[in-house]
């Protein structure tokens, strides 16, 4: 099936809410509530559930639902291979019921269908593993009418809906596959607690991430993440398994990839990482003073070595002595410092700029670029022997537009560090922004989504990021691969739409205070509301 780019868009939007809320959020049950409802506004979906195997009694438990009242949650108990969620947990396979009507597994336990026009409304559930082990299921109801149908006939319909609900299907035992670890853990914790042996089980315990590696699958313990780099996707989880590896040698690294996404947190990370982690830590931008005093800010130089010289000076190999040193750009050193860069790879020592006495130094060097070396060699601007010396080790450090799924992650940090900065209170990143933040291809990577998160919060008067905070580039439809066709009135009606919409949010759903924040009376609300399809009930509590 091929999926609109509209929808494929609103996928990688949901995908980072809920990444971002399982990584965040402490509270286990908060985390699979707020994930139901981050599924209700992405997917319109009228219930959603949660259910938890409890191996001691055999029982299935709805545990966490949206669209659910209390009575109805405790009514939801299966035993294995009962109803559709217990066939789910039985057999591990995801199931989906078009018309709830036409099913007869489907027992409706809850009783909360009983006034729902049945034929429009399909029922998908997936299972929740850990391991092998099916512990759960996710399972959400969702109406799909015929308007939502495509083709003409009956057939194409029918071909229509399957290929949507499949959509919903993949999607879901995506999100089942990031909840694990909690629905896992909340297990645990019933389990417990029913045996009344309880103790409390830790969110944030020492968790192991798979890492795929060739053809081998790794661990990664939480433990050995470097504290300094945010990240949970496939690349970061690689990244930080060759932090680690290289981190307990002594051998030279070449940290690569491209301007803004982190080369000096991960020189750091290596160095702290390393038995070196109690002595200096030394940067140095190769490309940040002329080439004239590079030399002497290096090796250091001694009293009148040149006009201006008064007194003698340590350089920078000197000062990390024992430690590390980190040479930022050092494909702009001139050929002559690379020469003498060769020599404290190989032989350990150097002189001072206007000095004779050869001084020994322990210095790990960790070198970073974000040019093609191999190219400066064929243009005769670098040393080869010299790269070959520094490449040891190389790890290129991917770009921001690879891990679309940890551009939240980073978001988040930063809003959470400009609000110290600057006496903020911001609270959340709106959806339309989210969507914004989540299209745009990022060539300044890391750094550029820094600035930006800054400029946001500092222009945010209520509190909410939305997408007019953000820059122009990232408002610009070319920039984001989305050309705007649209005239003024739609685009002036889209923002609009995204203010009652966040109004909506923070009363939840109370149209009335909605109103009287947007400076609406009831009637021009309710008229606004209709006019952008808005239901009021989907932001409810």
């Amino acid at each position: 099936m091929l999926i609109p780019h509209e929808q494929e868009q609103s996928s990688i939007s949901l995908l980072a809410e809920v990444s971002r809320t399982v990584n965040n959020e402490e509270d286990i049950s908060k985390v699979l509530r707020l994930v139901l409802f981050i599924l209700s506004e992405h997917m319109n979906m009228l219930r959603g559930m949660v259910s938890i195997l409890n191996r001691g009694s055999g029982e299935i438990v709805i545990n966490e639902s949206f669209g659910l009242t209390e009575e109805q949650r405790q009514l939801g108990r299966y035993k294995v291979g009962e109803g559709i969620i217990g066939q789910v947990v039985k057999t591990g396979k995801p199931a989906v019921v078009p018309r709830i009507d036409e099913e007869p597994l489907f027992l409706d336990r809850t009783r909360s269908r009983t006034k729902e026009k049945k034929d429009e409304l399909c029922f998908i559930c997936v299972p929740v593993r850990a391991g092998r082990e099916v512990i759960g299921t996710l399972s959400a109801d969702r109406r799909i009418p015929a308007s939502e149908e495509t083709g003409s006939k009956k057939t194409k319909s029918e071909v229509a809906r399957m290929d949507l609900l499949q959509y919903y299907v993949d999607l879901l035992s995506i999100i089942a596959a990031m909840i694990s670890q909690a629905v896992r853990l909340k297990q645990l914790a019933d389990e417990e607690k029913n045996s009344g042996t309880a103790e409390p089980v830790a969110w944030h315990e020492p968790t192991r991430f798979r890492v795929i590696d060739g053809e081998h699958e790794n661990e990664l313990l939480e433990g050995e993440r470097p504290a300094n780099i945010i990240g949970n996707t496939k690349p970061m989880m690689a990244l930080f398994r060759m932090i680690e590896k290289i981190a307990k040698t002594n051998a030279t690294a070449l940290v690569l990839g491209e301007s803004g996404v982190g080369k000096e947190l991960v020189a750091n990370a290596i160095h702290f990482k390393s038995m070196r982690n109690g002595k200096p830590f030394i940067k140095f931008n190769c490309a940040a003073l002329p080439e004239s005093i590079v030399e002497s800010e290096l090796f250091g130089h001694e009293r009148g070595a040149f006009t201006g010289a008064s007194a003698q000076r340590r350089g920078r190999f000197e000062l990390a002595d024992g430690g590390t040193i980190f040479l930022d750009e050092v494909g702009e050193l001139s050929l002559a410092t690379q020469a003498k860069l060769l020599r404290i790879i190989q032989e350990k020592e150097f002189e001072r700029v206007g000095g004779a006495k050869t001084i020994k130094t322990d210095v790990r060097i960790i070198a970073a670029t974000n040019r093609n070396l191999e190219e400066q060699i064929r243009q005769g601007s670098f040393r080869e022997d010299l790269f070959y010396r520094l490449n040891i080790f190389p790890i290129t450090v991917p770009p921001l537009r690879e891990r679309k799924t940890d551009i939240l992650l980073l978001a988040d940090y930063f809003v959470e560090k400009f609000n110290i900065l600057n006496h903020k209170g911001i609270r959340r990143i709106s959806t339309t922004a989210i969507d914004m933040l989540m299209r745009y291809h990022w060539p300044g990577n890391v750094r550029e989504l820094q600035n930006c998160i800054e400029r946001a919060v500092i222009l945010s008067e209520d509190n909410v990021i939305h997408g007019y905070h953000l820059p122009p580039s990232l408002q610009t439809a070319e920039s984001s691969g989305t050309p705007y066709t649209g005239d003024l009135q739609q685009k002036l009606d889209a923002i609009e739409r995204e203010m009652i919409i966040e109004a909506l949010k923070r009363t939840k759903g109370n149209m009335t205070k909605s109103a009287t924040q947007l400076g609406l009376s009831d009637r021009i609300m309710g008229l606004r509301m209709k006019k952008f399809d808005i239901d009021y009930r989907k932001f409810r509590a």
